[in-house]
This record gives structure tokens, C-alpha cells and sequence, in this order.
């Protein structure tokens, strides 16, 4: 039987090649393995407990909070915040920073992250994800925190992952030295190296989109979706189409096989005329773990990583996945623009 890696094991072994690291790497992934740990049995009882449904409460996004959504937020922020190697953490469901406190040990650390996503799917069974983005803090520790540190491009993420809570619940995450998976084995209570060095394939087959909001897509977003749904492209014959409605579902799934996630701009809601997905807790860490499996993301006309974000809670058009399909986008993107520049 081949020796199985855990992945603490496994970031030990890689610690060096992490910019900084001191072993505080090492002792906040094991309370993100904890905490995923403890909302994978959560999830896992949520038929059987009352963690299904709503709590009355309406969170930052103007959205109504899933009590399980409201469970793993809280599960996070105590175990992250007990690390000791934090100075802040902040949290999708969460209006303003979360600065940890002076009464427990602190660190030059940062971590954003979306609790639960596609938490609209949590009473019908579906696929839900933890996504996380890490940090390193640039202004002097003993001074005041900065919003600045907390506001970085994705380009200067210490590392990025997501927990994938479904019929096994998985840990992929990058430090910048390729991506690597693992996967929860619940008889030993460890997660183990399942996928080593993921690579998405630089032509996809897929295309993730909801199609339901076509009508109020601009025109460079409708040519991009004609593309790929006809037979004139790069496989001569219309990709197939998978939508979940879980981003990190969606992302795994294109991940492993080869395709393009899109969540584009739309004209629904006035107040959220740059789509839906959000920069700094969604986009940004997804982003990082595409590109370093050898894809691309980007909104449009801008790579993800090179955005610098303007505020917590900022939200852009997403187009990620295999490198030749973003590319397509960023093409058909690109020659609008040209047109209109005329």
C-alpha cells in the first residue's frame, strides 16, 4: 500500500518554498483543517439537527443568512482567530474587518474568507464550499492595522484554497508552488494527498454559466456564450453546458476536466451592476488556484490578480478556467472595445 501524505505533512515538507514562512503558516492550516473538520460533520447532520433554513437575519450582501452559513462563520473566526498568527481575518458574511484581539496572541497573517458558498443549495443537498485567502501583513505590526493590508491584489496572496464539503469533502489549496488536493478520510480523521500537482487542461469541453439571466447580459457577454455554445470554435461542435449554482462546485469540477466558470455583469439588480461574485473573498483566491493549475481568470479585460481591490465587499464580472477558453473571452472582449474606441 503507497505511504499516504497529510497535509500538514505536506506543507511542512514545502514550508521553505512559502515566502516568510516560520511554521505560523503550519499553525493556521491546521485550524483550517480543524474548522473544516467540524463543519464537514455539521454538514454532514444538517437533515438531522436544526441547522437547516434561515436565521432571520439579512447579512452585509443584503442576503438572507442560512443557519449553517451562520455556524461555520462563527466556527472560523473562533478557531482563526485562536491561531495566534493572525492580526485580522474578514468574513463574507461580516460588514467590516475583524481585528483579533489584543488578548490573544497575534501575527502578521490575514485571512478572507466566504464561509460557506452556494449556501442557497444547502436544503436541497447540493455542493458547498469554504473558499479562503491568505496574506501577509504589510504595515508595521506595532502600529495600527491598515485597511491597505487587508485590501492587497490577489497577485500578492501568500496562498488560497477551498474546502469542498460533498460526498467527500476535499482541501485544495495552493501556496504558489503548483495545486494539490486532498481529501478527508474520515477513518483516520486526516486529510490525505489525493491529488498531487493539478494541472486544468489548457482546452475545455465545458462551459458554467446561468443562462436564466441572458437578457441582461451586454453584447460582448452574449458573443462569448455563442461561441461556445456553437459549432464554430475550437472543438468544431457546442461544449457541453454544467451549471451547479455553487462556485466552488463549478470550479472543481472545471478544474479537474477542463472548462470556463463565467458569472458576468448583468443589468438585474442596480445594485450590483458588476455581477454577483466578490473580489477579495470569491475571485481572488479562485483565481490564484486556476492560474497556478495553468488557466487564466479574468473580468473581462483585466487579470483577476492584477485588481486592486477598492473596498471588503467589492464584486466583479468572473470569467476563469482552462487557458484557452478565458483567452477567447478576453479576445471577444477586446475587440468590442476596439470597435467602440473607433
Amino acid at each position: 500500500m503507497p505511504q499516504q501524505v497529510t497535509v500538514t505533512e505536506h506543507i511542512l515538507l514545502h514550508q521553505k518554498l512559502i515566502p516568510g514562512a516560520t511554521g505560523q503558516f503550519t499553525r493556521l492550516f491546521n485550524e483550517l483543517v480543524l474548522s473544516a473538520k467540524i463543519i464537514t460533520r455539521a454538514v454532514t447532520k444538517a437533515g438531522l439537527v436544526d441547522i437547516l433554513g434561515f436565521t432571520g437575519d439579512v447579512n452585509i450582501q443584503g442576503e438572507e443568512v442560512k443557519k449553517l452559513d451562520d455556524y461555520a462563520n462563527r466556527i472560523l473566526i473562533h478557531r482563526l482567530a485562536r491561531s495566534g498568527v493572525l492580526c485580522a481575518m474578514a468574513s463574507e458574511e461580516n460588514a467590516d474587518i475583524i481585528e483579533v484581539p489584543e488578548s490573544l496572541p497575534r501575527g502578521d497573517y490575514i485571512i478572507i474568507f466566504d464561509p460557506l458558498d452556494g449556501s442557497s443549495n444547502i436544503d436541497v443537498n447540493v455542493n458547498i464550499g469554504t473558499i479562503f485567502s491568505i496574506y501577509k501583513r504589510k504595515s508595521d505590526p506595532q502600529g495600527p492595522l491598515m485597511s491597505s493590508d487587508v485590501l492587497q491584489k490577489g497577485n500578492e496572496q501568500v496562498a488560497a484554497g477551498y474546502i469542498l464539503y460533498g460526498s467527500s469533502t476535499m482541501l485544495v489549496f495552493t501556496s504558489g508552488d503548483g495545486v494539490h488536493g486532498f481529501t478527508l478520510d474520515p477513518s483516520v480523521g486526516e486529510f490525505l494527498l489525493s491529488h498531487p500537482n493539478i494541472r486544468i487542461p489548457e482546452q475545455g469541453k465545458i462551459y458554467s454559466v446561468n443562462e436564466g439571466y441572458e437578457r441582461y447580459w451586454d453584447r460582448d457577454t452574449k458573443k462569448a456564450l455563442d461561441y461556445f455554445k456553437s459549432p464554430k470554435n475550437a472543438l468544431r461542435k457546442p461544449y457541453s453546458g454544467r451549471y451547479i449554482g455553487s462556485l466552488v462546485a463549478d470550479i472543481h469540477r472545471n478544474l479537474l476536466y477542463g472548462g470556463i466558470f463565467m458569472y458576468p455583469a448583468d443589468l438585474r439588480d442596480p445594485k450590483k451592476p458588476s455581477g454577483k461574485l466578490r473580489l477579495t473573498c470569491e475571485c481572488n483566491p479562485m483565481a490564484f488556484i486556476v492560474e497556478q493549475a495553468g488557466g487564466l481568470a479574468t473580468n473581462g479585460s483585466t487579470r483577476i490578480l492584477d485588481i486592486e481591490p477598492d473596498h471588503l465587499h467589492q464584486r466583479i464580472p468572473f470569467f476563469c478556467g482552462s487557458l484557452n477558453d478565458v483567452r477567447v473571452v478576453q479576445e471577444i472582449f477586446n475587440a468590442e472595445r476596439r470597435k467602440k474606441s473607433r
